[in-house]
C-alpha cells in the first residue's frame, strides 16, 4: 500500500468483528511513511516496507517484495492504495489471488489519475472498481463494480470522496465473498 489506509482501516475493522470470515495478516508497503503503516500498527498488524528506492532494478524489488509477502501465506492479496505496477514475476506468482481497488469505474479511466480524467473528460458518472491484478494497467478481470455520479462543481478532491466508500465496500464485500467461497477468483480469471 502507498496510500493513507482508509480502505485498509475500513478492511481491518470488518475483519475485527466476530462474524467476518477473513483476518488481515500482514500489511506491506512501498513507502515507509504511508499512513496504512500506522492504521495497521494500531490494529496491531504486523508490517513491512519494501522501498523500490533501495534496489538497483525493478526485477530485484519485486523479487523482495514478494518474498515479504509470501512469508505471511495470505491466502489473498489486497492492493488498494498501491500505485505502483508489480512486475510481472509478482503478479505471476500471486494472481489470481491478488486485487486492487480503482477509483473508476473499469475499462473507463484505468491509471493512476483516474478520478482526474473523469473531470477532465466532462463525464456525468464514474464509479469504484474491484479488479483481479494483471500484468496490464488496471485491466484485469472485474470482480465488482458501481457507478458514482459526477456532481456539478466537483472537484477531484470531492469526487474522490464520494468514490471512496464506494471503494471500500466493494472490498469488504468481495473479501467476504472470497473468504466464504461465493465468490472464485480462479474462475473469475479464466472466464
Amino acid at each position: 500500500m502507498s496510500g493513507g489506509g482508509s480502505n485498509l482501516r475500513a478492511l481491518l475493522e470488518a475483519a475485527a468483528t466476530a462474524d467476518y470470515p477473513a483476518r488481515v495478516v500482514a500489511v506491506g508497503s512501498d513507502r515507509p511513511d504511508a499512513g496504512g503503516l500506522d492504521v495497521a500498527a494500531e490494529f496491531g498488524i504486523p508490517t513491512f516496507t519494501v522501498a523500490l528506492e533501495d534496489f538497483g532494478n525493478r526485477a530485484d524489488w519485486g523479487d523482495e517484495l514478494l518474498s515479504q509477502i509470501e512469508q505471511w501465506r495470505p491466502d489473498l492479496t489486497v492492493l488498494s492504495g498501491f500505485m505502483r505496477l508489480l512486475p510481472p514475476a509478482v503478479v505471476g506468482a500471486l494472481s489470481p489471488d491478488l486485487i486492487n481497488t480503482h477509483p473508476a469505474y473499469l475499462p473507463e479511466f484505468p491509471g493512476a489519475r483516474g478520478v482526474r480524467d473523469a473531470l477532465a473528460a466532462g463525464a456525468t458518472e464514474t464509479g469504484a472498481s474491484l479488479i483481479v491484478v494483471d500484468n496490464g494497467v488496471d485491466s484485469g478481470p472485474v470482480i465488482a463494480q458501481e457507478r458514482v455520479a459526477v456532481l456539478p462543481g466537483d472537484t477531484e478532491t470531492t469526487l474522490h470522496d464520494r468514490i471512496k466508500p464506494v471503494e471500500r465496500r466493494l472490498l469488504i464485500d468481495a473479501v467476504r465473498a472470497i473468504a466464504l467461497g461465493t465468490l472464485d477468483l480462479k474462475e473469475l480469471a479464466r472466464s
